[in-house]
């Protein structure tokens, strides 16, 4: 029989700890952590609207999500072997492609709202 399951505010903890040595020890999520602030503050100061924010909120879930899958599968992948392994590369390489597939889109999106406002704060259009 399996032994009784951690109360919720440990599993809660065990989360908040991965995330907290993701953010200090993988320098991908630290990029996209400073993104974040720095889209934050962008968002802030052109004033966007709740629809805008919420589409930003979902980017920066998604993004650091996947950075944070992604290091799950290298650490795993790594720890399964040591040895070089087309299949290790493989699960690497399309975690790491997520990552990027999704922070491509978040770029695009940001363009589309921000450029805009950036263009017109500027006096461009």
């Amino acid at each position: 029989m399996k032994g009784k399951k951690n109360p919720l505010y440990k599993s809660f903890g065990y989360a908040f700890e991965g995330i907290f040595t993701c953010i200090r020890k993988e320098r991908n999520m630290q990029i996209h952590c400073v993104a974040t602030v720095v889209v934050v503050l962008a968002g802030i100061w052109l004033g966007l609207s709740r629809t805008e924010w919420c589409i930003c909120l979902i980017l920066f879930g998604l993004i650091l999500g996947l950075e944070l899958v992604n290091t799950a599968v290298e650490a795993v992948v790594d720890l399964a072997s040591e040895d070089y392994h087309p299949l290790a590369k493989k699960a690497k390489d399309t975690a790491a492609g997520a990552v990027l597939i999704a922070a491509m889109a978040a770029a695009v999106i940001g363009v589309i709202i921000f450029g805009p406002k950036l263009l017109a704060v500027f006096g461009l259009i």
